[in-house]
């Protein structure tokens, strides 16, 4: 029997949702998403992020179990775990290399500016920096679970970007968002822009739920 059917075809059609955006690469990126009784499904390592299919999701316990042992799962397994476990409000993970969004983990002295626009602000909020740490490694998902914990949206110095939320489509809505702010920002800082004031941000922090 082929199980969780329906959230194995949803990470697919997101990841190769993904491609299309060019918001990541054929190798890069994975996507995952809580199950109704606690099991995780994600995306298996080593397969064409533009033809993802649900027979290459694979199925992992909480606690690291791959009961799909057909399928390499993604590398970044450990991490997608750790923000699960210290993330209880999180039902689905998106990882990926957009390009404009991925620029801002490497660039000196700029941040990625999402106060330019309501939309930006109100759906991804403020932006945390993980330091730089080995992709697939334990210290990778420990620090990324631990900057993650008040954040939905991630930097990964030197790597890439992540983004959580409530289900996938919030998840992938703002990894949209933040690389769209990314490219905002490049163009404030080549012909000026006003960001919105504190007064503007707090009304939409209590307009997104956040206070």
């Amino acid at each position: 029997m082929f199980l969780y059917t329906e959230e194995r075809e949803k990470v697919a059609s997101f990841m190769r949702r993904l491609y299309r955006q060019f918001l990541t690469t054929t190798s890069g990126g994975n996507i995952s998403c809580r199950t109704s009784d606690g099991n995780i499904v994600i995306t298996a390592s080593q397969s064409d992020k533009g033809e993802q299919t649900k027979e290459n999701v694979g199925i992992v316990t909480p606690d690291g179990e791959n009961l799909t042992k057909e399928l390499k799962l993604s590398i970044e397994t450990s991490l997608h775990l750790a923000i699960y476990k210290e993330r209880k409000d999180v039902c689905a993970i998106v990882h990926a290399h957009p390009v404009t969004a991925t620029f801002f983990c490497a660039a000196k002295n700029c941040e990625l500016n999402t106060h330019l626009t309501a939309e930006a602000y109100a759906v991804a909020g403020d932006v945390v920096k993980i330091p730089y740490a080995l992709m697939g490694t334990k210290a990778l998902a420990e620090l990324t679970a631990e900057k993650m914990r008040f954040f939905d949206c991630g930097l990964m110095e030197n790597h890439g970007v992540i983004t959580v939320g409530k289900d996938l489509l919030s998840a992938f809505d703002r990894m949209e968002l933040l690389e769209n702010a990314a490219k905002q920002t490049i163009m404030a800082y080549t012909i000026g822009a006003n960001s919105l004031s504190k007064e503007q941000l707090d009304e939409l922090d209590r307009y997104a739920g956040r206070k």
